[in-house]
Formats: structure tokens, C-alpha cells, sequence
């Protein structure tokens, strides 16, 4: 492993910690993962939220690397050490937030979560954690890993309905849903917005020659055939960056205003003619 991705894994549970101790545990919000399941039985078991979140990461941890073999546990051994470690020390040195709503805490606490777990991610490792059961239900049945893991969260939201009533678990799928979006900008971080367009026209020659030289974007030809005319007439693709879309669309209309165009959002585009930031 690099030392960039031991940076980033323990800076990403760094994030996750502070925002389990600062906002999660102080307000009991049932954010879906080890942190949310202690607090839900918390008023089951009466035990401190920290020790059964720390009990749960470890445990968790040890079922994973028994049933999902070595690969998972090299991959989430870092964080299945950081993140308790660093939760216990905050503990210790650090004040919990002052009372403030609910909604405000998951919020917070989903976009702190999500940026860490986004930096863990980034580096192809794993949290561990509530991954796990989420990972063994994958993999023994034909589920989606995404699914998969929304189904575990949603269980343990489910749960803190029996514990705690239905507002706080509404609550908890606020910071669910945070920390799922923050996830998402997070691993996608450095990767500027892009556009797909495809166009069909029958003056597909000038405007390919047209984007090429005056847009300086290559142009790929797709072989295509009406399905009403059965006409033979290509589809010209050509990926751009999202502020180049206007340039294009004028050039376009300006060669024929009746041109067929869709557009598709690309968040990522690496190859040739694209450094890794389109």
C-alpha cells in the first residue's frame, strides 16, 4: 500500500470519528452503521455507545475476514484498527457537540462521514464495519453490493424505530442520505463534470469537421440506421467538457438547425485526448 493511500485511509477515519463523537453519539443518530447499531440498543443493552461501537467494528472485522477471505481483511484492517482507536482518543480529549437539533447533527455529521469514508474509498480499501454483513448478504445471494449495503442500513434505521420512535429514525435516514452524497462527491473528487453528446444530422460531415476544429474536441463516428427510414446515417459522438456545451450547440444549430442531439452527464473521463481532469 502507498503511504498517499495509509494517509488518506487514516485522515478518512479521522473525519469518521470526529463526526461519530461530535455529532452522532451526542444526539443518538441512527446513521446506519456501527456507530447507529449501538445506538440503537443502547437503550436495550445500557452500555456505553463508544465500547459497543468499538466491540461491534472488531467483531465485525473478525466475521469478515473468516467469510470473506484475506483480500477484505488486508483491505479493512487499517480502518477496522484507526477508526476505534481514534474514537476512544476523541473521547477522552474531546467535548461532544452543545445540543442542537437533530436534523443539524445528521447533516453535519453525513457530510463529515461522507468525506471520510469517500477518502477510505478512493484508496479501494474498506471501513469494515457494517461493510460486512452487507458484503456476506452479496455474496450468498444475487444482490447488488450497493443494495446490499442500503438494505443493513435500513435495517438498523428500522430498528432504532422500536427504540427510540419514528422521528429520530426519520432522522437517521437524513444522515444516511448525506453521507451516501458525500461519498459519492468524495470518490469523484478532481474529476471535473463532462458531457457526452450524440448527433444525428445529415450534414454530420461539416459538423464533425466543425467540432474538431472549432470546438478542438475529436469526434467519434458510430455506424447507425434509422429504424422508420432505414436509412444509413451515422451518429457522431463527442465527449466535451460541461462549459464547452453551449460553443457546441451553437455550431451545431448554426449548420443545421433540425440536428437530433442528446446529452448524457459524465462525471469521469480518462484517455487519450483528456488528462485525468477533463
Amino acid at each position: 500500500m502507498k503511504p498517499r493511500d495509509v494517509i488518506r485511509i487514516v485522515f478518512g477515519n479521522f473525519l469518521v470519528a470526529v463526526a461519530t463523537w461530535y455529532f452522532v453519539i451526542p444526539n443518538d443518530i441512527l446513521n446506519g452503521g456501527t456507530a447507529g447499531l449501538a445506538i440503537a440498543l443502547k437503550p436495550v443493552l445500557h452500555t456505553d455507545t463508544v465500547l459497543m461501537n468499538n466491540l461491534f467494528t472488531i467483531v465485525f472485522f473478525a466475521i469478515g475476514a473468516l467469510t470473506l477471505g484475506r483480500r477484505f481483511a488486508a483491505r479493512s484492517l487499517l480502518s477496522s484498527i484507526s477508526y476505534p482507536v481514534m474514537l476512544t482518543v476523541l473521547s477522552a480529549v474531546m467535548q461532544p457537540a452543545e445540543e442542537m437539533p437533530m436534523y443539524i447533527a445528521a447533516i453535519y455529521s453525513g457530510v463529515l462521514s461522507g468525506i471520510g469514508l469517500g477518502l477510505v474509498f478512493r484508496t479501494d480499501a474498506s471501513t469494515g464495519g457494517m461493510d460486512v454483513p452487507a458484503l456476506i448478504l452479496a455474496k450468498y445471494t444475487n444482490m447488488k453490493s450497493g443494495d446490499a449495503i442500503f438494505l443493513v442500513d435500513a435495517l438498523v434505521v428500522l430498528l432504532g424505530v422500536f427504540t427510540y420512535g419514528i422521528v429520530p429514525a426519520l432522522i437517521g435516514i437524513i444522515a444516511v442520505y448525506v453521507t451516501g452524497a458525500a461519498v459519492n462527491r468524495t470518490v469523484l473528487l478532481g474529476a471535473q463534470p463532462a458531457k457526452n453528446v450524440m448527433i444525428v444530422s445529415d450534414d454530420w460531415q461539416e459538423i464533425e469537421t466543425t467540432l474538431m476544429k472549432k470546438v478542438n474536441r475529436g469526434v467519434t463516428r458510430l455506424s447507425a440506421q434509422g429504424g422508420y427510414t432505414k436509412k444509413e446515417r451515422p451518429v457522431l459522438m463527442c465527449v466535451i467538457r460541461q462549459k464547452q456545451y453551449p460553443q457546441l450547440e451553437e455550431q451545431v444549430r448554426a449548420i443545421d438547425p433540425h440536428a437530433f442531439i442528446i446529452v448524457n452527464d459524465v462525471h469521469r473521463v480518462e484517455g487519450e485526448g483528456f488528462s485525468e481532469n477533463i
